[in-house]
């Protein structure tokens, strides 16, 4: 970060955005200029619209922009794009791609230092072309519409954010908040993250490898039934005996009612729900821990180094090894 001046963040905005795409990585720079206590320049954030005035976002909430995007001149250090989504019958979501923002993408992202997309501003990124080539990722809602539209783009459905360079994109809404905090980390050391992150309670460790889906997220639900208990014994206890029998034994059912009720419950099978959640043990350890491969596949259930190589290629396209140095 330079040393003279505070790092300036300019997020592009217009009508319909999202109002976190906006306020979240706001919050996140302004926490940490006041984390770095005087050892680090901080943070500076600007809101530009094509006119400069107020902007009314999706939730109805009116934000008042600083200039407008043709005053945007001198050095941005982070140039962001905030994303807005419409509903079509049927219950279809789209991204909206402001034209007028795009276009003036087309020339302030050449000359930002580092631009990244919140949410479905990746698809205002990719209808400049300055992502074509690169992989990006966007909302999980909208990421089939960016890989249709854009088959130039290797999009990743199922990351927070990725990094391609100087061009970051991330998921849906509250993922901007992680990516900005990964930004700070690029700027002011993995310290300064850390006591932005516990600033604000976040997850610091959430990182873009990790997936927009995650089990234990999935049963944070009231766990009034035995499927939903059993849901949260399994994520407490990959290393467990996992077997349908198993399970259908401990919720004192038979082996084929409980199936049954599982794929009710859960829309998938007790042996696929039991590999999700072995897998994401698995990756939790890699990034947070020093345990070797063997240690990893026995501590999430996996049970043989072949099995964990098995499922990370089946399921991430990658090996642990790699899997760890990309995300440690």
């Amino acid at each position: 970060m330079p040393a003279s001046r505070p790092h300036r963040v300019v997020i592009a905005a217009f009508p319909g955005v999202e109002l976190l795409d906006i306020t979240g990585p706001a919050e996140v720079f302004s926490v940490a200029t006041r984390a770095a206590d005087n050892k680090h320049p901080g943070y500076t954030v600007q809101i530009a619209t094509a006119d400069g005035g107020a902007v009314t976002t999706s939730s109805g909430v009116r934000l008042l922009a600083d200039l407008r995007l043709d005053e945007v001149t001198g050095r941005v250090d982070t140039l962001l794009v905030a994303g807005a989504v419409t509903h079509c019958e049927g219950g279809a979501v789209r991204a909206v791609v402001d034209p007028v923002v795009t276009d003036w993408l087309r020339t302030a992202v050449p000359r930002a230092g580092r631009t990244g997309s919140v949410c479905a501003g990746a698809h205002l990124l990719a209808a400049t072309g300055l992502l074509d080539g690169l992989t990006a990722t966007t909302h999980w809602l909208t990421a089939a519409q960016l890989a249709a539209e854009h088959p130039e783009i290797s999009v990743t459905p199922d990351s927070i954010f990725v990094s391609s360079g100087a061009l970051w994109t991330c998921a849906g809404i509250s993922s901007g908040m992680d990516m900005a905090l990964a930004m700070v980390a690029e700027d002011g050391g993995q310290a300064l993250a850390l006591a932005t992150a516990r600033m604000m309670v976040m997850y610091v460790k959430r990182s873009g490898g990790q997936s927009q889906f995650s089990v234990p997220l999935s049963v944070q639900e009231p766990t009034c039934d035995r499927i939903g208990e059993l849901r949260q014994w399994i994520t407490e206890h990959p290393d467990a005996d996992l077997s349908a029998e198993a399970l259908a034994q401990r919720a004192s059912l038979s082996t084929r009612h409980f199936s049954r009720l599982f794929a009710q419950r859960t829309g998938t099978t007790p042996a696929a729900y039991v590999e999700s959640a072995r897998l994401e043990t698995a990756r939790r350890l890699l990034e947070e821990s020093e345990a070797g491969l063997p240690q990893i596949a026995a501590a999430s259930g996996l049970g043989s180094l072949q099995t964990l190589h098995r499922v990370f290629q089946r399921h991430l396209g990658t090996t642990p090894a790699e899997y760890r140095r990309r995300f440690r």
